[in-house]
């Protein structure tokens, strides 16, 4: 289904050929004048130059054209040479109906369909996730819903971090606390335990404590972080008892980690890590050197990255260091290698802290450079900024650690269950699920509408308001719709077969026109990769339905005709409400 502002476009050619005037000029917008206005046409100010007339006299003309349009119900041409456009009601009745009908509500899918690969999540095991950890999982969430929304095939990967010195420095200290147990016994020719020696809350201990000590600028400290670095090698290069150790602590971890992820209704398709690219590193290794693009610099081995015009300079990419060890670069485009052989992606979108841009700039360069992805292969950095607290600085718990992602959740649903309480209209025994569906809104709709690449305030409060620009808020708007529509049916009537009238009020009009943006807002959210653009849409979306809320007797309308084609908008305002917040990655609850 066509964009509203493309069928402008179209009403407009023949008014455009028939003065003389390419329809090339053609420019129509949303308006940001609504109270003169709702859409705007600015060609005749673009066509003035080429044709050597002034803007107002070329603008009378078009409008002379379209002046008996059963689109527009009001076009005037407007000094310097503006035209101003109204929709015909009933034109813009019949558009707000084809939506409703429609699958997608409107939105045309992509013809070409793609294959996208998003990596975010970025988590490493034996650790708990923290505030640091949110951005990417709401964020890319979010991205890969408005993909798939849009027709593609979208596949989410949480790419973790499970392959460096932090598994050396866990099996170590393990080593130090349990030396009895089997691993560490070489003379042991069994089958290792099925079950880990140690629990979640034990390893989330066991990893600060083993990198404390291996920072500790004493000789106790260096060994230590020597015997790490061993034990890394070794489980790198297979030693059994420590693979044993590795799947126990990969097991332990990824329980957690799905547990927490699925609280924020964060959903991999992939769960793999550094340790799966590893296979790949050898190849790849050998294949930059056979092709002339690595070379030693000072024992480590290197590929230019520079291109001609960089506005700024770009150091070489280290893809082995002096010691043979590899690098993040090195794992990440053996990754590649690995995505490219499984699932030949159109599209790989990283969802990753923006301090990482230099990283990701390095390695696209070289998976182009070496053919690892062909050269029409988008790859695209989706960089975030940082969520800080209302003091400045990162977001950190009262005592200035960092705070667990699961003490934020709890944190955020606590406030919001009293606020639930304070109104008194939900359940009891619902009272907890609720509060945990819309901290979840709150926690999403606050980091989500932010530009991504922004830093931003967190405040805890403010986005748990049931009103202003918040998550609440939003829902709040939805559960009063579904409770007018659960009222309309108790008096007997059916939400079925209902369409839409023409508007009778202005405030009706001004709900039609946000709902009628729907397919535009997820097109331009999809190219642009900015759920924010959504959280802005629905925000004045529920904005024009509870102005239009307070000014119409909804249920009291005497009209039963009337009635119904209330109740037939208020569907489609509640259903496009609901499609954008399952993009956002967050639903409704019943009451509020």
């Amino acid at each position: 289904m066509k964009k509203i502002v493309d069928l402008i476009i179209e009403e407009l050619k023949p008014a455009f050929t028939g003065c003389g005037y390419d329809e090339k000029f053609i420019r129509v917008t949303l308006s940001n004048r609504p109270d003169l206005c709702e859409y705007q046409c600015n060609g005749a100010m673009a066509a003035a130059k080429a044709y050597k007339k002034k803007p107002i006299d070329i603008a009378n003309e078009l409008v002379e054209q379209l002046k008996d349009s059963s689109m527009f119900s009001e076009i005037n041409a407007v000094m310097p040479g503006f035209i101003n456009i109204r929709l015909n009601p009933e034109y813009l009745a019949g558009y707000v109906n084809r939506m409703a009908s429609d699958e997608k509500y409107g939105l045309e899918e992509a013809k070409d369909p793609e294959t996208i690969i998003v990596d975010y999540g970025g988590a490493n095991v034996a650790k708990p996730l923290h505030v640091g950890h949110l951005r990417a999982a709401v964020i890319g969430e979010s991205i890969k819903r408005i993909c798939r929304y849009m027709g593609h095939k979208t596949i989410g990967d949480v790419h973790l971090g499970d392959w460096g010195l932090q598994m050396g420095l866990i099996i170590e200290e393990l080593h130090d606390r349990q030396p009895e147990l089997v691993y560490f016994d070489e003379t042991f020719q069994g089958e290792y335990p099925e079950e880990a020696p140690f629990t979640i809350s034990e390893l989330e201990e066991i990893y600060p404590t083993a990198s404390a000590k291996a920072k500790e600028k004493t000789e106790a400290g260096e060994a230590f972080k020597e015997r790490a670095q061993e034990a890394t090698f070794k489980l790198q290069n297979g030693y059994k008892p420590y693979r044993a150790i590795w799947n126990h602590i990969m097991n332990v971890s990824l329980a957690d980690l799905k547990k927490n992820y699925d609280n924020l209704k964060v959903y991999f398709d992939l769960w793999k890590g550094e340790s799966d690219a590893q296979p790949y590193i050898p190849g790849l290794i050998n294949d930059l050197i056979e092709k002339g693009l690595a070379y030693e610099s000072e024992g480590a081995l290197v590929v230019d990255v520079a291109q001609e015009g960089d506005a700024k300079e770009y150091p070489p990419c280290i893809v082995r260091k002096s010691d043979g060890a590899s690098l993040y670069a090195t794992s990440d485009l053996a990754t590649i290698i690995e995505r490219e052989k499984e699932y030949q992606p159109d599209r790989y979108i990283y969802v990753v802290d923006k301090r990482q841009e230099l990283h990701f700039v390095q390695v696209f360069r070289v998976a182009k450079k070496a053919g690892i992805v062909k050269e029409d292969t988008q790859m695209i950095f989706l960089g975030f900024g940082t969520m800080n607290s209302k003091e400045g600085g990162p977001f950190k718990t009262r005592d200035g650690g960092v705070m667990r992602l699961e003490q934020l959740i709890r944190d955020i649903n606590g406030e919001v269950y009293k606020k639930i309480q304070e109104k008194q209209k939900v359940p009891e025994n619902e009272m907890e699920r609720t509060a945990e569906i819309i901290g979840l809104a709150a926690l999403k709709y606050g980091d989500l509408s932010n530009q991504a690449t922004k830093d931003y305030v967190f405040d805890v409060e403010r986005f748990t308001s049931f009103e202003g620009n918040t998550g609440p808020y939003i829902l709040y708007t939805i559960v009063r719709i579904k409770s007018i529509l659960a009222k309309y049916e108790e008096m007997g009537n059916t939400l079925e077969g209902l369409e839409v009238n023409p508007a009778n009020t202005e405030s009706e009009k001004a709900l039609m026109l946000e709902a009628a943006k729907f397919n535009s807002v997820i097109e331009f959210a999809y190219e642009e990769l900015a759920p924010h653009k959504i959280c802005a849409y629905i925000y004045d979306l529920a904005n024009a339905f509870n102005r239009f809320y307070h000014e119409v007797k909804i249920l009291g309308e005497e009209d039963t005709d009337v009635k119904k084609g209330y109740i037939a908008l208020l569907k489609v305002t509640k259903k496009v409400l609901e499609l954008c917040i399952d993009m956002l990655g967050f639903e409704a609850p019943e009451r509020m």
